[in-house]
């Protein structure tokens, strides 16, 4: 059985790419990729949710596109590894995990996942069909049309006619049969 989280908004249903973590000490928000384990005082945000998300006011907000994690940053060849490593060091502080309490393996995986994310340019489970967002509706859309509206007068009485309809067609194969004793009674004569 595959499961994979879901964005913490409430009425999205969307996969969540994202985790938003407030660190209350330092007055900032961090939005950073999925965390590995779901935690309770982190949120977990789709892609939309967590490009819209703004820090209180006050706050500030960090957003880390990726985790790079090296041995030593001053010794890679990347001129940007020593600010990955600080991005990822703030964003493990803020779990309240320690690069150095992970292992090699879960290292890996960390970097792995991230990379392919960066070139992916966004996270994705593959269980949803993202081609065409259900929230969305084309420009030409009319939402006064009452046939396509979905606000809740229109769409009330199209599942009003709809069940109507239905109701119809489920008692089609029913007759009126004639009470056997009022054709008794008429066949004797008496009324």
């Amino acid at each position: 059985m595959s499961v994979f989280r879901r964005c913490c908004r409430p009425g999205c249903g969307r996969p969540a790419v994202a985790t938003l973590i407030y660190a209350y000490a330092d007055s900032t928000a961090v939005v950073g990729p999925l965390a590995p384990e779901q935690d309770p005082h982190s949120w977990d945000l789709c892609e939309r949710h967590s490009a819209h998300i703004t820090a209180p006011v006050g706050w500030d907000m960090v957003r880390v596109e990726q985790v790079d994690i090296t041995e030593d940053p001053e010794e890679s060849e990347q001129p940007e590894a020593a600010e990955d490593a600080a991005h990822a060091a703030f964003f493990a502080r803020t779990l309240n995990t320690s690069l150095d309490d992970l292992d090699e393996s879960e290292l890996t995986a960390l970097a792995e996942a991230v990379r392919e994310a960066g070139e992916a340019g966004r996270v994705t489970t593959g269980l949803v069909d993202t081609s065409a967002d259900p929230i969305e509706y084309s420009a030409s859309h009319d939402f006064n049309d009452p046939a396509t509206s979905n606000h809740p007068v229109h769409r009330t009485k199209r599942i009003e006619a709809h069940l109507a309809a239905h109701k119809a067609q489920r008692r089609a194969h029913l007759r009126v049969v004639p009470d056997p004793s009022e054709n008794a009674d008429k066949d004797s004569g008496t009324e």
